[in-house]
């Protein structure tokens, strides 16, 4: 650690003295560069790589593969979020179009980043989710005002550590009696976002990056080329390549939840109420149209259909997916699947959160809400702040609920399968279960970087009949 230290306040050394040296001719556009490395707020920075970053690296390297691969990454966008803070006291704030390329190199990394957690689910997949996750918060760069559509950057780095934080501990749950080394890589990326990168944000940008007065202009890429007219492919010419994702900071903006088109039983009582009538649209039946007129509706089933439909595989309808709030009063989420990005974010404490057919995704409601059900769920994960009177799980399965906040009650009914992961300001809280298996629940350790503690909820009672009444306790397996 000395020895670092050292290094680095000799290069600091031999900065200052090559800008005195140059100070009679005054600055140009090279020594600029110079200039926004010695600023105190770029070594700040580089304190924050040579400590947090680097512990990240070389716990990443005790464990290897995978996990080594992630580590890189976030060393590469820590290093790429540098570049660009030199550049912003270089150049003038860029209009929507200059800031998407400003921002290219950094959508480039996290784009590498969730790459690695694609496809068939790797190995160490929670450790991949978490690393990839986390590079969220590196977006508090592009924060330009309360009018861009995102947090101010203190809150954006804490929010975006929340929704990484999910698979952080499941990383520490899973490793802590297990390999120490796993345990201090998720401790170490922890620590790099919260308190590391937020409190940077906040001793240096609170209000977001200060971009320079009299520097260079910053601006999209060249033009694009003129149009080539277009030229039918032959035979044997491939097909031309789908267009590429959009960009993570693309200067779209995205319509909100609260303001998209109504669907479902809203749309529904819509035109009810417009006043139009509401059955012009409707045709009539006639005598031919009847069941009991038509000649191929008969009571007797054929052999042959009898045998096609016996041998058919089973089908089960599903609706289309929906994320919409209803009537002002229910936000549904319905038939989500593989969606790991589920955000609710426009909600008060009056209304409450449905969520029904999800499988292999992750909701994250932001705010005080009223009541959260999730029913008929799989593998579904759900992030939520507060809520005032309770949080439902019935008829599920692999169900994992975090509580950041406080909830009076959680009740699970009816599952097979449920972590429940608990805030200190949830301690409180009364878990009811009936009819269900395998629940744990996680809390926080005595120490704030403690591992966390698991208990496990009894699914067998003896019901014994003691001094004229049945007296029930939870069944105790003891050891030999």
């Amino acid at each position: 650690m000395e020895e670092n230290l050292v290094k680095r306040l000799e290069v600091a050394v031999a900065r200052l003295e090559a800008l005195s040296a140059g100070g009679s001719r005054g600055f140009s556009p090279e020594d600029g560069g110079d200039a926004a490395a010695v600023d105190p707020s770029i070594l700040a920075f580089d304190d924050l790589i040579s400590q947090c970053v680097n512990r990240v690296t070389i716990a990443g390297e005790k464990i290897g593969g995978r996990v080594l691969d992630v580590s890189k990454v976030i060393a590469e966008a820590f290093a790429v979020q540098k570049e660009l803070l030199v550049k912003i006291k270089q150049t003038q704030k860029p209009d929507n179009a200059g800031m998407v390329e400003f921002l290219k190199p950094l959508n480039e990394v996290m784009t590498k980043a969730s790459a690695l957690t694609e496809g068939r689910r790797p190995d160490f997949f929670h450790h991949l989710k978490t690393g990839a996750d986390s590079l969220a918060a590196l977006a508090w760069i592009a924060y330009t005002g309360k009018d861009c559509g995102m947090s101010m950057p203190i809150a954006h780095v804490e929010e975006s550590w929340q929704m990484a934080e999910f698979y952080c501990n499941k990383v520490l749950v899973e490793y802590r009696n297990k390999d120490a080394n796993h345990v201090e890589w998720a401790k170490a990326l922890k620590e790099l976002y919260v308190p590391g990168l937020r409190d940077y944000v906040k001793g240096h940008y609170p209000l977001g990056p200060v971009w320079s007065a009299t520097g260079k202009i910053a601006s999209a890429s060249a033009p694009a080329p003129a149009p080539v007219k277009a030229t039918p492919p032959g035979p044997g010419a491939p097909a031309p390549p789908p267009p590429p994702p959009a960009s993570l900071f693309s200067s779209e903006t995205t319509q909100p939840s609260s303001s998209r088109p109504k669907e479902g039983m809203s749309a529904i009582f819509q035109e009810i109420n417009s006043g139009k009538p509401v059955t012009s649209g409707l045709r009539k039946v006639t005598d031919d149209m009847k069941t009991k007129n038509r000649a191929d509706r008969s009571g007797v089933v054929a052999a042959a259909e009898k045998e096609g439909r016996t041998g058919s595989p089973a089908f089960s309808k599903v609706g289309p997916p929906k994320l919409e709030l209803q009537m002002g009063r229910k936000w549904v989420v319905e038939n989500q699947i593989g969606r790991n990005n589920l955000v609710i974010d426009d909600c008060d404490s009056k209304q409450s959160v449905y969520i029904y057919g999800c499988k292999n995704s992750v909701l994250h409601i932001k705010g005080k809400v009223n009541n959260i059900t999730v029913d008929k769920c799989t593998k579904m994960g759900v992030v939520f702040k507060d809520v005032v009177a309770a949080c439902e799980i019935v008829n599920s399965s692999g169900v994992e609920v975090q509580c950041q906040g406080s909830a009076p009650t959680i009740s699970v009914d009816n599952t097979a399968g449920c972590q429940l992961y608990l805030g200190k300001d949830a301690l409180e809280t009364s878990i009811t279960t009936a009819k269900s298996s395998e629940i744990n629940v996680l809390v926080p350790g005595s120490e704030p970087d403690g591992d966390w503690g698991e208990h496990a909820l009894p699914q067998q009672y003896v019901h014994a009949y003691k001094d004229g009444q049945f007296v029930t306790t939870p069944v105790s397996h003891s050891g030999a």
